[in-house]
């Protein structure tokens, strides 16, 4: 969670402790509203709605106050709490928790059902999963917090990935025909990174382990593993050692009902040439 630029000594929002600073910042300056809006080129009503916290500043009003007040990037990295504070709000309850052990993980084992996971998606494909009853400033937003976490992938020590898709999660026809097109390639792509194991539970499995639903096994390398849960309200972290064994089981027995690497790489291929 991001922690606010330094403690005023009363409990704040970060849009709050904004107008705190700059109020601060124009007193010591000796500056009026009137004043400071004449100098940086903003209606002295909106600085007064910044300082009582009742709008956000805009990146450039942020910006233009350090140049005018000579703070080394203070209120710039005021805007940026207030914006990383915006994109947690977005997430589901228990979702920011996962977030930060995701990207902590030395290796992850993920089943899905539904879709496919978050960390594999395309933007096309992340945009159409996430839009449904939203404003698309906020879906664009979303999709920035998805495409970032990806961002573990590329590292030089990529965390060790085994994802096992239910098939019905691969031929879901999420968006058009290209955005499906686009998200297979990026499964192909993916499955020939050697920290990455993907596998498929064809349809003709019939019923098997996973069906009671998704779920993902994080494996730290200094902290007991844990379960991540996705529910309609929201998100649940396990890390109760019974907990944890019992999805580690079901994950082995999911992966016993997938085919192969090299059977699932033909199968994603197939269904790329299909569409």
């Amino acid at each position: 969670m991001p922690r606010r630029p330094r403690d005023p000594g009363v409990p704040r929002t970060p849009v709050q402790h904004f107008g705190a600073e700059l109020r601060a910042h124009r007193d010591l300056a000796g500056q009026s509203r009137a004043q400071l809006a004449a100098r940086i080129g903003y209606s002295s009503v909106w600085i007064g709605q910044i300082e009582n916290g009742k709008e956000s500043p805009s990146k450039e009003f942020a910006q233009d106050c350090d140049t005018f007040f000579g703070t080394n990037g203070l209120f710039f990295r005021g805007w940026e709490w207030i914006q990383q504070v915006a994109e947690l709000n977005l997430l589901p309850p228990g979702f920011p928790d996962f977030l930060e052990r995701e990207a902590e993980a030395a290796s992850m084992h993920i089943f899905e059902t539904m879709v496919v996971t978050g960390l594999f998606q395309t933007p096309e494909y992340a945009y159409e999963v996430l839009k449904s009853g939203k404003k698309p400033e906020v879906v664009e937003r979303l999709v920035a917090t998805r495409m970032e976490r990806q961002q573990i992938l590329d590292d030089e020590d990529p965390p060790h990935i085994v994802a096992i898709f239910d098939e019905f999660a691969i031929r879901r026809p999420i968006g058009d025909t290209e955005t499906r097109r686009g998200q297979l390639r990026r499964l192909i792509e993916l499955s020939e990174r050697p920290e990455i194991t993907l596998q498929i539970v064809p349809s003709e499995a019939g019923a098997y382990p996973g069906l009671m639903g998704a779920f993902t096994i994080l494996s730290f390398t200094d902290v007991a593993d844990a379960v991540h849960l996705e529910g309609h309200m929201g998100a649940q972290l396990l890390d109760h050692p019974d907990a944890v064994r019992e999805h580690e089981l079901r994950f082995d027995l999911i992966r016993g009902a997938a085919l192969s690497t090299s059977g699932t790489l033909e199968l994603l291929h197939s269904i790329l040439e299909s569409l």
